[in-house]
C-alpha cells in the first residue's frame, strides 16, 4: 500500500493557510516554479516571519545613520567623508553539516553585503559557539568551522581580527557561527539595491550558477535537527543546499563591482545571498516599485539539465546583481572582462503595471527566453515585502522561576586560586589562523577587549579617525533573564569600545534562538528584543541591521538564548595605540567603578556555569553608573590615542569570569605579577557586571584626582611587579602558572583533532 505523496507547498516549507495566501496575492493557483519562489522568500530565514513584528520595537534611528535596516547593510557617517557599513549575519545551520565550507560561504556572504554598498571590506569577526570539546564531534566541527573562515578570509585578502569562541553542552547539535564585516566608502560611492530605469538592463556578475546551495539557507534555516544525534543525522540529506566557496572569484568581483561603482556605472546593485537570484531580483524590483523580467535561458550555469526552480533558487556564492542602462554595458562589460569577472544580461527592468484603480504593481516576471514564455509572474512586492507576519504564542518558561531560585552562591566554596586558572582561556589557537594584519590598517587585532582599526584604505578621503569593532554574547545571563541579559550584553559592548578610546556610533545584532513554534522560545526573542531596546535608547545608540536564526533545537531540546552584539565605535583621532593590557614594574593597579557586587551574587557567571550551576539572577539593567565610568575610561583612553601623554599605562573590561579573571588574563599578557592588597571573597572575584575596569597607573595621585572631578569610585588594588599573582589570602600562585594555564587550556582540549 503506497503512501500518500506529501503536498508540494508543505514540502517546500508553506502552510496551508500560506499557500491560500498565494491564491489569494495571485487570484489563481500557483504553478510549481511560482510556490518554490514563495517557499524561500517566504522562509524564516527571507523572510523574518515569526520575528518581524517584535524587531520593529527596536530603534534605527539615530545621529550618523545613512542607512538602516533593510538593506546589505547599515551605514554611519563617521566623518572626513567616509562612511563605515557594518553587517552581522549567521551561518549557523550549513556549518553544523559540512563545517568548513559552511563557514566559508558565511564570510563570503558577509563580504558581498558589504561592497553590495559601494564599501570596501576592511575587516571580518567571528563569534563562534561550540558544544564542550570532550566530545569528537564539536573537535571537528571547531576545526573545520576555524579553518573554512581562515581559508576563505585570509585567502580573499580581509583581515579577520577578533571574535567570540565559547563552548557549552546547549550548543552540541546546534553550533552557531556568525559573522561580522565591516567596510568603508566615500560618502558619495554608497549605493542601495534598487531597480529603476524602465529599459535598463539586469546584469548577472560572478560565478556560475550551480546546484550547490538550492534552498540553502531557506531550508536548513528553517528545519530544526531532529535526530537522536542532531547534527549528524541530517548530514547526509542536507548537505547539497551546503554551498561551495571560491575566495579567489570573490576578489576579483569585490575589485570589479567597487570600479563600476567609481565609474558611476551601476544604477543599483545587490549580493546574492539567502534565496539567490529570486531574492536579488524581487527585493530590487520590489523597492523600485517596477517589474522585472528575468530569463533563466541566460544565466550561465555550471551543471547540465538545471530546472527553471534550480536557477532561480540556487544560493551558489560570489555572484551579484546590477542594474545598468544600455548606453553603460559595453563600459560594464569592458570593467569586468578586465577584472576576469563574468557578467551576462540575465533579465530587463520594465514598467509596472497599471491596474484597474490606477494603481501600479510591479512583478517578478520569469520568461524561458527574453521574448519566450513566461514560467512564473507574481508581484515582487508580495515576495520581497509581504509575507505573512506572525505573532506567536509567547509563553514564560515553566521553570523559569525554580531555576532562578537556585542561587549558585550556596555552591561550596574551594580553593580561589585553582577556580580562577580553571577559568582561563587564550583563544590564540584559533586567530593565529587568521590573517589580522591585511591593509596594515589593524591596531589592536584579535584576543582583546575589542579590534581597533586605521579608518583608511584605497579611494578614501585622508583621515586620521579610527573605527572599533566588538561582539559580545552571554547566554548564560540571557537563559535567565533574557531583557536584562541583552541589555548588559549591549553595556558589555560599550565597555569593550571604551577600551580603546571608541565612542559607539551602531548596533547590529545576530538573534540566535530555538524554535519560535516553541512558545517559551518566542517569550525568550521578544524579551531579548525590548533589552537591546532598552539598554540602546538609555546609550544613546541605534540598530542598524541584524539577522534572526531560528530553529536551533536538536532532539527538542533549544539551544540557550543566544543574541550576540556587534558594536561599531569611532574615534576621532587614531595617532598612537592605547595601552592595552601590559602594566609595567612599580604601576598602581586600580579598579575603577563600584567594587561590590551591587546586590548580584554568581547567577549566570562564568564560575557557576563551570561547576554546572545555571540558576540564580541578574539585576537589572541601568545605565547610571555605567555610563559615568565607561566615559571616563573611554575619555582617559581616547586622549591616548590622540596623542596626549597620560599616566595610564594599561586597561581591561571586567567582563566574563569577573574581577580575577581580569586580573589574571592581565598578568598573563605582560608577564608581570601583582600583589593585591584588597581582600576579595569568592563573590566579589567572579560575579560579572559591566561598567568595572582594571586599570593601571604610573602616577596614583594624577589618575586618583581626574576619577574624583569625574565622580567615578575607584579602588586601588595594588602595585604591579615580581612573579607572583596575589589577591589577599584568598590567591595565590606564580605568574607563570598562570601564563602556562591560559596558554594551554585550549590547545590541550583539542589535541585530538584528527
Amino acid at each position: 500500500m503506497s503512501s500518500t505523496p506529501e503536498p508540494l507547498h508543505r514540502a517546500l516549507g508553506l502552510t496551508d493557510s500560506e499557500l491560500d495566501d498565494i491564491r489569494a496575492v495571485l487570484q489563481r493557483e500557483p504553478n510549481s516554479l511560482e510556490l518554490a519562489l514563495y517557499g524561500v522568500m517566504w522562509s524564516e530565514h527571507c523572510s523574518y516571519k515569526s520575528s518581524r513584528i517584535h524587531l520593529r520595537r527596536l530603534p534605527t534611528e539615530g545621529e550618523g545613520v545613512l542607512v538602516g535596516p533593510g538593506e546589505g547593510a547599515g551605514v554611519i557617517d563617521a566623518g572626513d567623508g567616509i562612511a563605515v557599513a557594518i553587517r552581522i549575519e549567521s551561518h549557523n545551520h550549513p556549518s553544523a553539516i559540512e563545517p568548513y565550507q559552511g563557514a566559508a560561504t558565511g564570510v563570503g556572504g558577509i563580504l558581498r553585503d558589504i561592497f553590495s554598498m559601494g564599501a570596501r571590506p576592511l575587516a571580518v569577526m567571528d563569534p563562534l559557539f561550540f558544544g564542550p570539546l570532550t566530545d569528537a564531534r564539536t573537535r571537528w566541527l571547531v576545526e573545520g568551522v576555524v579553518a573554512g573562515i581562515s581559508g576563505y578570509g585570509n585567502s580573499v585578502g580581509v583581515p579577520t581580527i577578533g571574535g567570540e569562541l565559547t563552548f557549552d553542552e546547549c550548543y552540541s547539535a546546534n553550533p552557531l557561527v556568525n559573522v561580522l564585516c565591516a567596510g568603508a566608502l566615500p560618502k558619495e560611492r554608497l549605493v542601495l539595491g534598487v531597480a529603476s530605469g524602465p529599459g535598463n538592463y539586469a546584469v548577472l556578475l560572478g560565478s556560475t550558477t550551480g546546484r550547490d546551495g538550492i534552498g540553502g539557507v531557506s531550508v536548513l534555516a528553517s528545519a530544526g535537527f531532529s535526530g537522536e544525534d542532531g547534527a549528524a543525522s541530517l548530514d547526509d540529506a542536507k548537505r547539497p543546499s551546503v554551498q561551495v566557496g571560491d575566495p579567489y572569484e570573490e576578489k576579483r568581483l569585490i575589485e570589479a563591482c567597487l570600479e563600476l561603482l567609481d565609474r558611476g556605472l551601476v544604477v543599483g546593485i545587490q549580493d546574492l545571498g539567502g534565496a539567490g537570484l529570486v531574492c536579488a531580483s524581487s527585493e530590487t524590483a520590489a523597492k523600485g516599485g517596477v517589474t522585472m523580467e528575468f530569463d533563466v535561458t541566460a544565466v550561465p550555469l555550471r551543471e547540465a539539465g538545471m530546472q527553471a526552480f534550480e536557477i532561480m533558487t540556487s544560493e551558489s556564492q560570489e555572484r551579484m546583481l546590477a542594474i545598468v542602462t544600455p548606453q553603460d554595458w559595453p563600459e560594464v562589460a569592458e570593467v569586468c572582462a578586465k577584472w576576469e569577472v563574468r557578467a551576462s544580461v540575465v533579465g530587463h527592468v520594465v514598467e509596472p503595471t497599471v491596474q484597474a484603480d490606477g494603481s501600479t504593481v510591479g512583478y517578478l516576471r520569469v520568461r524561458e527566453g527574453f521574448d519566450g514564455p513566461i514560467l512564473a509572474e507574481v508581484p515582487a512586492k508580495s515576495l520581497a515585502d509581504d509575507a505573512p507576519l506572525y505573532d506567536r504564542p509567547r509563553q514564560r518558561p515553566a521553570n523559569l522561576d525554580a531555576l532562578q531560585a537556585d542561587d549558585p552562591s550556596n555552591e561550596p566554596a574551594g580553593s580561589l586560586t585553582e577556580e580562577i586558572l580553571e577559568l582561563l582561556i587564550d583563544p590564540a589557537w584559533a586567530y593565529r589562523q587568521y590573517d589580522s594584519q591585511l591593509f596594515l590598517n589593524t591596531v589592536v587585532g584579535p584576543g582583546r577587549d575589542a579590534a581597533l582599526l586605521r579608518l583608511a584604505g584605497p579611494g578614501l578621503p585622508a583621515s586620521t579617525r579610527g573605527i572599533a569593532l566588538s561582539t559580545d554574547s552571554n547566554p548564560r545571563w540571557c537563559a535567565l533573564e533574557p531583557r536584562q541579559g541583552t541589555a548588559w550584553t549591549v553595556a558589555e559592548g560599550v565597555a569593550n569600545l571604551a577600551c580603546v578610546g571608541a565612542r559607539p556610533a551602531a548596533v547590529v545584532n545576530c538573534m540566535n534562538f530555538g524554535n519560535p513554534e516553541h512558545p517559551e522560545v518566542m517569550w525568550q526573542l521578544s524579551e531579548a528584543v525590548d533589552g537591546m531596546g532598552d539598554a540602546c535608547r538609555a546609550l544613546g545608540l541605534a540598530v542598524v541591521g541584524g539577522n534572526v536564526s531560528l530553529y536551533n533545537e536538536s532532539g527538542g531540546h533549544d539551544i540557550d538564548p543566544t543574541p550576540v552584539v556587534g558594536l561599531l565605535g569611532v574615534l576621532e583621532s587614531l595617532v598612537a595605540p592605547p595601552p592595552g593590557w601590559n602594566w609595567h614594574e612599580g604601576d598602581t593597579v586600580v579598579l575603577v567603578g563600584e567594587r561590590g557586587a551591587g546586590g548580584q551574587l554568581l547567577g549566570g557567571s562564568r564560575w557557576a556555569a563551570r561547576r554546572g550551576r545555571r540558576g540564580g539572577t541578574i539585576p537589572a539593567f541601568t545605565s547610571t553608573n555605567f555610563i559615568v565610568s565607561t566615559d571616563f575610561v573611554r575619555d582617559e583612553i581616547a586622549a591616548i590615542c590622540a596623542g596626549q601623554s597620560s599616566d595610564v599605562t594599561a586597561v581591561h573590561d571586567v567582563g566574563g569570569g569577573g574581577v580575577g579573571v581580569a586580573l589574571a588574563e592581565m598578568v598573563a599578557t605582560t608577564g608581570v605579577g601583582l600583589v593585591c592588597d584588597v581582600s576579595c571573597d569568592r563573590d566579589e572575584l567572579f560575579f560579572e557586571l559591566p561598567g568595572r575596569y582594571v586599570m593601571a597607573t604610573s602616577n596614583l595621585a594624577a589618575f586618583a584626582a581626574r576619577a574624583h572631578t569625574a565622580g567615578v569610585p575607584m579602588t586601588v588594588l595594588g602595585v604591579a611587579g615580581g612573579q607572583r599573582f596575589a589577591v589577599g589570602d584568598a590567591v595565590s600562585c606564580s605568574v607563570e602558572e598562570v601564563v602556562t594555564r591560559r596558554g594551554s587550556a585550549l590547545t590541550n582540549d583539542l589535541r585530538h583533532v584528527s
